[in-house]
């Protein structure tokens, strides 16, 4: 089974970055896509970005496109996700995943932004 786990939240004012990690711990000779969804309060968890294996594709919400950036490293086994210029409405708990299957989910880390 995949083990995730976030790290890196916390409260900024908007326009502010914050960067988000993720350590994936799974055993070895398994390949898969890695991301990051979100659920703000009130709302269904929405996904906010999505990277291949080789971080040839790459899938970004329409929300987040130009100022989240999704990375990823196979060797130290982690998944980035570098927030610029956030905004009040990005305030949500920001789940680490793995499509696995089943798929594997970390437990969500809070990220909350004030105007």
């Amino acid at each position: 089974q995949v083990q995730l786990v976030e790290s890196g939240g916390g409260s900024v004012q908007a326009g502010e970055s914050l960067r988000l990690s993720c350590a994936v711990s799974d055993r070895p000779g398994r390949v898969y896509d890695l991301g990051w969804y979100r659920r703000a309060p009130g709302k269904e968890r929405e996904v906010v970005a999505i990277i291949s294996w080789t971080g040839d594709r790459i899938i970004y919400a329409d929300s987040v496109k130009g100022r989240f950036t999704v990375s990823r490293d196979n060797t130290k086994k982690t998944v980035t996700l570098q927030m610029n210029r956030l905004r009040a409405e990005d305030t949500a708990i920001y789940y680490c995943c793995a499509d696995t299957r089943p798929g594997a989910w970390g437990p969500g880390i809070q990220v909350t932004v004030s105007s």
